[in-house]
């Protein structure tokens, strides 16, 4: 065996996968158009589905142990995904909301999920025409993943205000917000920090209790900000933006990894330690949803407002140990320099349309930092 000086540390870390949304762009008119039936047939099998909207489209990564192997998992798909897009006269833009999408004709999806969604919800449905991001970490215990869940509120609103790239209605207007979606998003009636379980089969009859009423349809509208997945052992965050920027996915990811390492070992090192209030995590969240990057946030723990760049950077420092130990530590903070330097997308999103005051910009901008990647 060789000297443990010359043994390389092995970096270890839970497995990790994204969904991404995109709206589909008519590269002419810069609209949005309903033109997923078309395009997804173009598409390999492997990891490209419909969503409600017949405008929008998602990818499934792989499921990988890294963020090196992330970032090129994703990257490939949003090529792929922008190849085939392109033949047929269409961008492709990740953000939470686009801005030139009034009067677009709204037909869900085929399949009878989607238009029970439609009638059921009426209004609520038609109106969501926004996309999100979703980071699944693996937990292959699922009672673990029901208590570990509600621990991570505090800090899932920094996470919320990195993604944040929705500042426009569909009508084009400026909302004033950096995440619109988020404000559009919260009208489901199973949204919120989380469910509160002492175990899976607490969480899953709690579950069952909401589908009984008829509210919902089935588990996956459970819309909480995270929630133990329904189809992986993962527990999977939902707050997030669509981001263009896909250094911007890459960060959040692996900041929302080392956030769930650290709560688990908090889980058996204190287990009775109660959650935040939900008022104050709902507060929070409103204020990344507000301000994204360029205002201030909560930092939940001393329920104080700080400028968002120290809470960003608190955040990290707090989870360098994790980020250490699966080798993160590095890129991450790489990663967070240029992202707050950069700004967040909705900021991004309000210049380019100052500059000329023209909608068609912002869908430029958003096409051209979705290619890119």
């Amino acid at each position: 065996m060789a000297d443990d000086a010359a043994v390389a540390p092995v970096r270890t870390g839970r497995t990790l996968g994204v969904e991404e949304e995109f709206h589909l762009v008519d590269l002419t008119t810069r609209r949005l158009a309903p033109r997923a039936p078309e395009l997804l047939p173009l598409l390999p099998d492997d990891g490209y589905v419909a969503e409600l909207q017949r405008c929008c489209v998602e990818t499934n990564s792989a499921v990988v142990p890294g963020l090196d192997a992330l970032r090129a998992d994703l990257a490939e798909r949003r090529a792929v995904l922008a190849r085939a897009a392109g033949g047929l006269g269409l961008g492709v833009a990740a953000a939470g909301t686009m801005p030139l999408a009034a009067g677009l004709p709204l037909e869900p999806s085929d399949g009878p999920r989607y238009q029970r969604m439609f009638t059921d919800y009426a209004v609520l449905a038609r109106e969501q025409l926004v996309c999100g991001s979703q980071v699944h970490v693996g937990i292959p215990d699922r009672d673990d993943a029901v208590r570990v869940a509600p621990r991570l509120a505090a800090w899932l609103p920094t996470l919320l205000a990195l993604s944040a790239s929705s500042p426009f209605a569909v009508d084009g207007t400026d909302t004033g917000y950096a995440s619109a979606r988020t404000l559009l998003w919260q009208r489901w009636p199973t949204t919120g920090t989380g469910i509160l379980a002492r175990d899976a089969a607490d969480y899953d009859a709690q579950v069952a209790a909401l589908v009984g009423t008829g509210v919902i349809a089935d588990p996956g509208m459970i819309y909480t900000d995270v929630r133990p997945a329904t189809v992986a052992p993962t527990l999977e965050l939902r707050i997030c933006d669509s981001c263009p920027d896909l250094d911007t996915l890459v960060l959040i990811a692996g900041l929302y990894r080392a956030l769930v390492e650290r709560e688990l070992a908090g889980l058996r090192e204190d287990p009775d330690r109660p959650p935040v209030p939900e008022t104050l995590a709902r507060a929070a969240r409103w204020r990344a949803a507000r301000s994204g990057l360029e205002g201030e946030l909560i930092d939940v723990p001393t329920a104080t407002a700080r400028p968002a760049g120290d809470v960003v950077r608190a955040l990290t420092g707090a989870l360098a140990p994790w980020l250490e130990e699966s080798g993160d530590l590095a890129q991450v903070r790489d990663l967070q320099e240029r992202v707050l330097a950069a700004g967040s997308s909705a900021a991004q999103q309000q210049r380019a349309h100052r500059r000329q005051g023209r909608l068609t910009d912002v869908v430029d901008l958003l096409v051209e930092q979705t290619r890119r990647a």
